[in-house]
């Protein structure tokens, strides 16, 4: 239950702010078709502009769902991300990346509460998949590593994949979103290891991140509404 439905007469402001919900989730769907236009395009001034507003909007349209603050606080810290890898440099990367595991943090606490609409345990048959391809992944690529990023991008591997498993304890638009945010960084980290990359690379990691981040909130916000009282 959130805390504007748990307040009495307090229905009528959230049922205001659900209308504005729809506009706003509109906006984020238009910035993204417009951010990966851009990218097929090689507009590179397109993808400047729309990349930062993606985030904001998809944040924006959770908190108007009456989403719990910790989602909110994941997908902002996801746009702090967004906004520090815009600058190509290593000092630039390695802080969005911490962005980005601030934001994992931020789900997994999420992940692990419950609070009445909470999830159950993850299956383990699905973490030991995970920690599998984990591994695989990582001694494939680390000889093709810079070596001042090996470490610092398996942390952060290890935080996102424990996400992504967790994640499908919200459903399936969660388990799908958690294995395409990991699908999305293995991307990045291939073009970082200078691996070869399918063409129009770019649009792989936004199309593959943007699903991401708008299946686990559809998740969350589906979870929340399913345990709601009289639901």
């Amino acid at each position: 239950m959130t805390a504007t439905a748990a307040r009495p007469g307090s229905t009528g402001t959230g049922r205001r702010a659900e209308r504005f919900a729809r506009p706003v989730l509109l906006a984020f769907l238009l910035v993204a078709a417009a951010d990966l236009a851009g990218l097929l395009a090689g507009a590179g001034t397109v993808h400047l502009v729309a990349k930062p507003l993606l985030m904001p909007l998809l944040a924006g349209y959770a908190a108007l769902r009456g989403a719990p603050k910790l989602l909110v606080a994941a997908l902002l810290f996801g746009w702090g991300g967004d906004v520090f890898l815009l600058a190509d440099n290593d000092p630039a990367f390695l802080v969005g990346m911490g962005s980005f595991a601030v934001g994992h943090v931020c789900y997994l606490t999420l992940l692990g509460r419950r609070e009445g609409w909470g999830p159950g345990p993850a299956p383990l048959v699905t973490g030991a998949g995970y920690a599998v391809v984990l591994v695989v992944f990582l001694v494939l690529i680390w000889p093709d590593l810079p070596a001042d990023l090996r470490i610092p991008l398996t942390g952060y591997s290890l935080l996102l994949t424990a996400m992504a498993w967790r994640a499908g304890v919200f459903g399936p638009y969660a388990a799908v979103g958690g294995a395409l945010f990991l699908l999305s960084d293995a991307l990045i980290a291939t073009g970082v290891a200078e691996w070869p990359q399918a063409p129009a690379p770019d649009f792989w990691v936004m199309l593959t991140y943007i699903a991401a981040q708008a299946l686990l909130t559809l998740g969350v916000l589906g979870a929340l509404a399913r345990h709601k009282p009289g639901t």
